[in-house]
């Protein structure tokens, strides 16, 4: 069995965005060698989600619109998180929503997609660099 662990850093220029992160997880799994096995892209941060969908901007918005009207960012006193000095309890709520992790066959020595399939990068407290991991192992 092989693996290889790195970690991708991102910083945002906005509070919210959404980073297709598709071919840099494809170039890792390239590195690894690994033809047969798995690959685990998760976000080491409470604010931040990644996730698998359609790379089409509508859709992209949608999200941001759905997870916006469901948790929005102001009034931040809505929020008791905020009560501790944060301003961020509504990025906690999104990135549960979203998710922390996808876990994706690697065969071939390819990631094993369905169609339209991409994997997103969620920040949901931007403006500094926050650290996504990706693990792939296998043969």
């Amino acid at each position: 069995m092989k693996s290889l662990t790195e970690h991708l850093t991102f910083t945002t220029k906005g509070r919210r965005e959404y980073i297709n992160i598709t071919r840099q997880v494809e170039d890792l799994v390239r590195k690894s060698g690994i033809q047969e096995g798995l690959c685990l892209v998760n976000a080491m941060h409470i604010t931040a989600s990644v996730f698998i969908n359609d790379n089409e901007s509508g859709l992209i918005q949608d999200f941001d619109d759905f997870l916006e009207g469901l948790a929005p960012h102001e009034p931040v006193s809505k929020y008791r998180h905020n009560r501790t000095g944060e301003d961020n309890g509504d990025a906690h709520i999104k990135r549960t929503i979203m998710g922390r992790e996808v876990v994706v066959a690697v065969t071939k020595g390819r990631l094993d997609f369905g169609p339209w399939e991409q994997i997103f990068y969620g920040e949901f407290d931007g403006r500094r660099p926050k650290r996504v991991l990706v693990k792939i192992i296998g043969e």
